[in-house]
Protein backbone atom coordinates (compact mmCIF):
# COMPACT_ATOMS: atom_id res chain seq x y z
CA UNK A 1 0.00 0.00 0.00
CA UNK A 2 1.07 3.35 -0.84
CA UNK A 3 -0.34 7.51 0.30
CA UNK A 4 -0.06 9.11 -3.40
CA UNK A 5 2.15 11.57 -1.61
CA UNK A 6 5.30 11.43 -3.94
CA UNK A 7 8.74 10.92 -2.47
CA UNK A 8 11.09 12.03 -4.86
CA UNK A 9 11.00 12.32 -8.92
CA UNK A 10 13.29 9.70 -10.64
CA UNK A 11 14.45 9.10 -14.19
CA UNK A 12 13.95 6.65 -16.72
CA UNK A 13 17.49 4.70 -17.16
CA UNK A 14 15.97 2.17 -19.75
CA UNK A 15 13.90 -0.09 -20.66
CA UNK A 16 14.93 -3.52 -22.20
CA UNK A 17 12.57 -5.72 -24.01
CA UNK A 18 12.80 -9.65 -22.14
CA UNK A 19 10.66 -12.66 -23.55
CA UNK A 20 7.29 -10.34 -24.73
CA UNK A 21 7.50 -8.33 -21.17
CA UNK A 22 9.77 -5.73 -20.22
CA UNK A 23 12.87 -5.04 -17.86
CA UNK A 24 12.63 -1.38 -16.83
CA UNK A 25 15.81 0.06 -14.46
CA UNK A 26 15.21 3.72 -12.75
CA UNK A 27 17.66 6.25 -10.98
CA UNK A 28 15.77 7.48 -8.21
CA UNK A 29 17.17 10.12 -7.87
CA UNK A 30 17.70 11.39 -4.02
CA UNK A 31 15.42 8.84 -2.84
CA UNK A 32 16.54 7.21 -0.05
CA UNK A 33 16.80 3.29 -0.60
CA UNK A 34 18.65 2.19 2.49
CA UNK A 35 15.67 0.74 4.10
CA UNK A 36 14.37 -1.21 0.80
CA UNK A 37 14.92 -5.07 0.56
CA UNK A 38 15.35 -7.02 -2.29
CA UNK A 39 11.14 -7.72 -3.28
CA UNK A 40 9.79 -4.69 -1.55
CA UNK A 41 7.25 -2.94 -3.54
CA UNK A 42 7.70 0.70 -4.64
CA UNK A 43 5.66 2.72 -6.90
CA UNK A 44 6.38 4.22 -10.06
CA UNK A 45 4.35 7.03 -11.57
CA UNK A 46 1.48 5.30 -9.34
CA UNK A 47 2.27 1.61 -10.67
CA UNK A 48 3.29 -0.81 -7.81
CA UNK A 49 6.25 -2.45 -8.91
CA UNK A 50 8.86 -5.35 -6.96
CA UNK A 51 12.50 -3.92 -6.93
CA UNK A 52 14.50 -7.32 -8.13
CA UNK A 53 17.92 -5.56 -8.27
CA UNK A 54 18.85 -2.31 -6.03
CA UNK A 55 21.87 -0.40 -5.99
CA UNK A 56 22.68 2.84 -4.51
CA UNK A 57 20.14 5.62 -6.32
CA UNK A 58 17.92 3.09 -8.79
CA UNK A 59 16.15 -0.31 -8.74
CA UNK A 60 15.44 -2.75 -11.72
CA UNK A 61 11.91 -4.51 -12.00
CA UNK A 62 9.95 -6.39 -14.49
CA UNK A 63 6.72 -5.40 -15.97
CA UNK A 64 4.10 -7.97 -17.28
CA UNK A 65 2.28 -7.27 -20.36
CA UNK A 66 -1.09 -6.86 -17.85
CA UNK A 67 0.69 -3.75 -16.22
CA UNK A 68 1.75 -2.28 -19.79
CA UNK A 69 -1.50 -2.75 -21.30
CA UNK A 70 -2.78 -0.78 -18.83
CA UNK A 71 -0.02 1.69 -17.93
CA UNK A 72 2.02 4.52 -19.17
CA UNK A 73 5.27 2.60 -18.05
CA UNK A 74 5.71 0.86 -21.72
CA UNK A 75 5.49 3.94 -23.30
CA UNK A 76 8.73 5.66 -21.19
CA UNK A 77 11.77 6.69 -22.84
CA UNK A 78 15.32 6.63 -21.34
CA UNK A 79 15.38 10.13 -19.22
CA UNK A 80 11.66 10.69 -18.86
CA UNK A 81 10.67 11.40 -14.91
CA UNK A 82 9.21 9.50 -13.13
CA UNK A 83 7.07 9.52 -9.41
CA UNK A 84 8.16 7.40 -6.27
CA UNK A 85 7.07 6.70 -3.47
CA UNK A 86 8.10 3.37 -1.47
CA UNK A 87 5.71 1.16 0.12
CA UNK A 88 3.73 2.24 3.18
CA UNK A 89 4.47 1.38 6.88
CA UNK A 90 2.03 0.68 9.36
CA UNK A 91 3.85 3.69 11.62
CA UNK A 92 3.78 6.23 8.46
CA UNK A 93 1.73 9.22 8.46
CA UNK A 94 -1.81 8.86 6.12
CA UNK A 95 -1.38 12.37 4.27
CA UNK A 96 -3.07 11.02 1.08
CA UNK A 97 -5.21 8.09 0.49
CA UNK A 98 -5.00 4.66 0.92
CA UNK A 99 -3.56 3.70 -2.64
CA UNK A 100 -2.81 0.03 -3.63
CA UNK A 101 -0.56 0.82 -6.72
CA UNK A 102 -2.78 -1.27 -8.66
CA UNK A 103 -3.56 1.31 -11.82
CA UNK A 104 -7.57 0.63 -12.96
CA UNK A 105 -6.33 2.25 -16.47
CA UNK A 106 -5.42 5.46 -18.11
CA UNK A 107 -6.47 8.84 -18.50
CA UNK A 108 -5.61 12.27 -20.75
CA UNK A 109 -4.49 15.50 -19.96
CA UNK A 110 -7.44 17.86 -21.24
CA UNK A 111 -6.61 21.29 -19.92
CA UNK A 112 -4.15 22.88 -17.85
CA UNK A 113 -5.15 26.82 -16.19
CA UNK A 114 -3.73 28.95 -14.22
CA UNK A 115 -5.59 29.71 -10.87
CA UNK A 116 -3.82 32.03 -9.04
CA UNK A 117 -0.26 30.48 -7.73
CA UNK A 118 -2.02 27.07 -8.37
CA UNK A 119 -3.07 25.26 -11.17
CA UNK A 120 -6.55 23.74 -12.27
CA UNK A 121 -6.01 20.75 -14.30
CA UNK A 122 -9.36 18.53 -16.31
CA UNK A 123 -8.44 15.03 -17.04
CA UNK A 124 -10.66 12.61 -18.94
CA UNK A 125 -11.36 8.81 -18.61
CA UNK A 126 -13.03 6.13 -19.91
CA UNK A 127 -16.80 5.68 -18.80
CA UNK A 128 -15.88 3.04 -17.03
CA UNK A 129 -13.74 4.68 -14.75
CA UNK A 130 -15.81 7.93 -14.55
CA UNK A 131 -18.10 6.30 -12.54
CA UNK A 132 -16.12 6.01 -9.21
CA UNK A 133 -14.79 9.75 -9.59
CA UNK A 134 -16.50 11.62 -7.56
CA UNK A 135 -16.14 15.64 -6.49
CA UNK A 136 -14.36 16.00 -3.10
CA UNK A 137 -13.39 11.84 -3.13
CA UNK A 138 -10.01 11.22 -4.00
CA UNK A 139 -8.41 9.65 -7.19
CA UNK A 140 -4.39 8.72 -7.80
CA UNK A 141 -3.34 10.45 -11.01
CA UNK A 142 0.33 9.18 -11.62
CA UNK A 143 0.86 7.93 -8.09
CA UNK A 144 -0.40 11.19 -7.13
CA UNK A 145 -3.09 11.56 -4.17
CA UNK A 146 -5.10 14.38 -5.06
CA UNK A 147 -8.95 15.42 -4.50
CA UNK A 148 -11.52 15.79 -7.26
CA UNK A 149 -12.82 19.41 -7.44
CA UNK A 150 -15.57 18.45 -9.80
CA UNK A 151 -16.92 16.05 -12.43
CA UNK A 152 -18.69 16.36 -15.79
CA UNK A 153 -19.74 13.53 -18.06
CA UNK A 154 -16.15 11.49 -18.22
CA UNK A 155 -13.83 14.69 -17.02
CA UNK A 156 -13.17 16.11 -14.01
CA UNK A 157 -10.99 18.70 -12.35
CA UNK A 158 -8.21 18.75 -9.70
CA UNK A 159 -6.38 21.84 -8.27
CA UNK A 160 -2.05 21.38 -8.10
CA UNK A 161 -0.84 23.48 -5.72
CA UNK A 162 3.05 25.01 -6.85
CA UNK A 163 4.36 22.76 -4.13
CA UNK A 164 3.11 19.67 -5.94
CA UNK A 165 3.27 20.73 -9.66
CA UNK A 166 7.41 21.51 -8.69
CA UNK A 167 8.52 18.03 -6.43
CA UNK A 168 6.28 15.63 -9.04
CA UNK A 169 6.36 14.66 -12.69
CA UNK A 170 3.28 16.81 -13.21
CA UNK A 171 5.84 19.85 -14.10
CA UNK A 172 6.60 17.79 -17.00
CA UNK A 173 2.99 17.00 -18.26
CA UNK A 174 1.43 18.73 -21.53
CA UNK A 175 -2.63 18.20 -22.36
CA UNK A 176 -3.12 15.43 -24.52
CA UNK A 177 -0.44 13.56 -22.64
CA UNK A 178 -1.54 9.93 -20.84
CA UNK A 179 -1.66 9.32 -17.33
CA UNK A 180 -2.33 6.45 -15.19
CA UNK A 181 -5.49 6.61 -12.84
CA UNK A 182 -6.23 4.53 -9.86
CA UNK A 183 -9.53 5.23 -8.54
CA UNK A 184 -10.17 4.88 -4.50
CA UNK A 185 -10.51 1.67 -3.80
CA UNK A 186 -13.47 2.29 -1.48
CA UNK A 187 -15.26 3.08 -4.06
CA UNK A 188 -14.58 -0.30 -6.00
CA UNK A 189 -15.84 -2.72 -2.68
CA UNK A 190 -18.58 -0.03 -2.22
CA UNK A 191 -19.99 -1.36 -5.86
CA UNK A 192 -19.47 -5.17 -5.60
CA UNK A 193 -21.67 -5.00 -2.33
CA UNK A 194 -23.97 -3.53 -3.78
CA UNK A 195 -23.86 -5.85 -6.84
CA UNK A 196 -23.77 -8.92 -4.62
CA UNK A 197 -27.18 -7.21 -2.52
CA UNK A 198 -25.26 -7.46 0.68
CA UNK A 199 -24.71 -3.16 1.09
CA UNK A 200 -25.34 -2.91 4.77
CA UNK A 201 -28.48 -0.40 5.01
CA UNK A 202 -28.41 2.49 7.12
CA UNK A 203 -31.35 3.68 9.30
CA UNK A 204 -33.43 6.68 8.89
CA UNK A 205 -31.98 8.17 12.50
CA UNK A 206 -28.05 7.42 11.32
CA UNK A 207 -28.84 9.05 7.82
CA UNK A 208 -30.48 12.46 9.72
CA UNK A 209 -27.69 12.14 12.10
CA UNK A 210 -24.79 12.69 9.70
CA UNK A 211 -26.70 15.06 7.16
CA UNK A 212 -27.63 12.17 4.27
CA UNK A 213 -31.34 12.53 5.31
Amino acid sequence: MFTGIIQSVGRMVRLEPRGGDVHLVVDTAELDLSDVQLGDSIAVSGVCLTAVTLEARGFSADVSNETLSLTTLGKLKAGDPVNLEKALRLADRLGGHLVSGHVDGLGKVVSITPDGRSQRWTFEVSAALARYIAAKGSVCIDGTSLTVNEVAGQRFGVNLIPHTVEHTAFHARRVGDAVNIEVDVIARYVEQLLRAGEAPKLDEAFLKQHGFA
